[in-house]
């Protein structure tokens, strides 16, 4: 503002003229119409306004962004066991149904949904890809005939030998330039982000629970 008045003190050559006598000037000079506000910073510049500039937080660049780096990684490792993967017929949507009845076969539906991280109609659709590629299948609970659980088939165990060496591959060449120690820190890191995480998020549940009572 100081310097704009600066300016205006300048006009047609002559320092020193009245700031009042100045205003008549541009006034008269526009046709009676006052003048126009001043431009924004950045207006007109083709460069974009910085907001929230000096806020503390206001910024998360990309490379200090634990959230984008796990991200990152995590896709550029799915895509690569994707390409391993994919000539046995198995997509990576299969894979992860898959390695968790590998761990522990005969689970309910919405328990797989939960070891896969998956919502449930994602989950049954998949299982129903995987059922008939002869890879799983149902079984009705006797006690409780809405539930069903998820069975392997022979052909669906037998890939876990031919998979699990391939996902093996991916895991040893994502770390090759890592120590052995280095792997260990960086697997009790991610496993505290974790629960962090997990246990932030139970605390805002059982919040929302008791304010929906």
């Amino acid at each position: 503002m100081f310097a704009w008045a600066l300016r205006m003190c300048n006009l047609g050559g002559r320092q020193g003229t009245p700031l009042t006598s100045v205003k008549k000037a541009v006034v008269k000079k526009a046709g009676g119409k006052k003048s126009a506000k001043p431009r924004k910073r950045g207006a007109g510049t083709g460069k974009p306004e910085r907001r929230g500039a000096g806020a503390p937080g206001a910024d998360l660049p990309f490379d200090e962004s634990i959230g984008y780096q796990i991200r990152t990684t995590h896709r550029a490792m799915q895509r690569f066991l994707q390409f391993k993967i994919a000539p046995h017929g198995i997509t990576i949507g299969m894979w992860y149904f898959l390695r968790a009845l590998w761990h522990e076969d005969g689970l309910t539906q919405r328990e797989l949904s939960n070891r896969a991280g998956t919502m449930e109609p994602t989950t049954l659709s998949a299982i129903l890809i995987m059922e008939k590629k002869a890879l799983v299948r149902r079984v009705r609970n006797r006690d409780d005939r809405r539930k069903w659980h998820i069975h392997l088939t022979p052909r669906g165990r037998a890939l876990k030998s031919k998979l699990l060496p391939l996902a093996r591959e991916v895991v040893d060449t994502a770390v090759q330039n890592l120590s052995r120690g280095e792997v260990t820190q960086l697997l009790k890191a991610l496993a505290e982000v974790q629960n962090s995480v997990h246990a932030t998020l139970a605390r805002l549940d059982d919040g929302s629970e008791g304010k929906a009572e």
